[in-house]
């Protein structure tokens, strides 16, 4: 009786964290990737309409690029004032930046309008998504990790990727039903509908947060200095790998979604058929994400992180011959598999990265590693996937090689960071003198 009773209030937490964590992600990342699929979709023609198809495709990407060099900015900005003042009120406000940025996309006139001030009012709204979204991930993420019981932190620390995936899986869904219904006409007015139904969506994840957040308090250190300086100083190997372990893992993350997106296209696969396959490789990341959060929980961080980053390389290179057989089924299939052989590291990531910082820094060390990848990686790979495809004639390989390489930059860097799935928070936090030999210690 007391076991199950224990375990019913184990899975009210689990529950309350997944609202907070996944569920606000998720209608967050909903925002940030339609704008990856309108890039793809209609943005060339209605934004840069001068250009051939494939380079205002380039162009639109560079634009949707722009975004990821302002989550950096958000991740410090949100990661001090996290660190400093307690999880809560970063959570709301990087929620209602999202929320209103993305609601004022959908109201943009087009560039047939006002000429060259929409897409310049097209970047600024892209720049304050990617503001906002710098210091949601990290919190969202940190959130679950702490919450979470002994040997369950890759678990719930998934509930992050699985929002990201529940995310990718509404924006794809919405665009593929307003494809259908449209005839693939969204460029027309349609496009404007999937960002002003994010912006209000916004909402419920605001009322969840405001609701739940208050039920857990906001336990912090409120440390005295500025915690960034703190990472430098303390922490500056774990910052350099996790920054590397970020950047292949976004660069795949993006390849893998708003690039293979497009790619479709350039097959001849119509809009619907191409968001179809975003659906089939969201849905899988929702699955596979907890799956794998808690095999690294049973098994090591570095371990689960590695046979990802190793089987994903592999498949790159199957994938691309296998999608231009243009048979449905088939095509399906490849897709599915990107979905659930990038789980394999989307899982794992929130917790590693998490644990390899001290509480006092960890809102800091998480955003600033991880949005700094998210820079250098998410913020180029469709334009660099884009840019090889046209500079070799459209043929795959170079961007299966691209992507290995990525692959082989996250296998190294989770190599050398340390294994943390066997200690404790309080290990964890322990001061950087320390820390590596009690890891060591905890893994023999």
């Amino acid at each position: 009786m007391a076991a199950d009773k224990e375990g019913a209030v184990a899975g009210r937490g689990a529950w309350r964290t997944f609202c907070i964590s996944g569920m606000g992600t998720a209608l967050e990342f909903y925002d940030f990737v339609i704008y990856g699929y309108a890039a793809a979709l209609v943005f060339p023609q209605l934004f840069f309409p001068d250009m051939d198809r494939l380079t205002a495709t380039l162009i639109a990407f560079a634009a949707f690029g722009t975004g990821f060099f302002a989550r950096p900015v958000g991740g410090v900005v949100f990661g001090h004032f996290g660190d400093k003042y307690g999880r809560q009120k970063v959570l709301v406000t990087t929620l209602l930046l999202m929320g209103a940025s993305t609601f004022l996309i959908g109201c943009l006139p087009t560039y047939g309008s006002i000429g060259i001030a929409a897409p310049a009012l097209l970047v600024l709204l892209r720049l304050v998504q990617g503001f906002a979204a710098g210091g949601e991930w990290g919190g969202a993420a940190l959130f679950g990790i702490e919450q979470a019981p002994e040997g369950r932190r890759g678990l719930w620390g998934s509930f992050t990727s699985m929002g990201i995936g529940i995310g990718f899986l509404l924006g794809a869904g919405v665009f593929a039903i307003l494809s259908e219904a449209t005839n693939n006409q969204l460029a027309e007015f349609a496009w404007r509908i999937p960002f002003w139904l994010g912006g209000l969506l916004v909402l419920v994840g605001l009322y969840a947060r405001l609701r739940n957040l208050g039920q857990h308090g906001d336990d912090h250190s409120r440390p005295e200095k500025l915690p960034l300086l703190e990472v430098f100083r303390h922490h500056p190997r774990a910052l350099l790998l996790s920054t590397g372990v970020a950047f292949g893992y976004i660069t795949i993350a993006y390849i893998g979604s708003t690039f293979l997106l497009s790619y479709a296209t350039q097959l001849g696969y119509n809009d619907a058929q191409a968001l179809v396959f975003d659906l089939i490789n969201s849905a899988t990341i929702i699955l596979s994400a907890p799956l794998f959060g808690y095999l690294s929980d049973k098994y090591g961080r570095k371990p689960v992180m590695i046979f990802g980053a190793v089987a994903m390389a592999a498949w790159f290179f199957a994938f691309f011959p296998l999608v231009h057989l243009k048979h449905w089924p088939l095509s399906l299939f490849t897709y599915g598999m990107v979905g659930l052989l990038m789980g394999a590291t989307q899982g794992p990531i929130p917790a590693f990265l998490g644990e390899q910082f001290p509480k006092a820094v960890r809102y800091s060390g998480i955003s600033a590693s991880y949005q700094i990848g998210a820079a250098l990686g998410g913020g180029t790979a469709s334009s660099i996937a884009t840019a090889i495809l046209i500079y070799t004639d459209k043929n795959p390989l170079g961007v299966a090689l691209y992507g290995a390489l990525a692959l082989a930059l996250l296998a190294l860097c989770s190599l050398g960071l340390r294994e943390t799935s066997r200690l404790s928070l309080a290990q964890v936090d322990t001061p950087a003198g320390s820390s590596d030999r009690q890891a060591r210690a905890a893994t023999v």
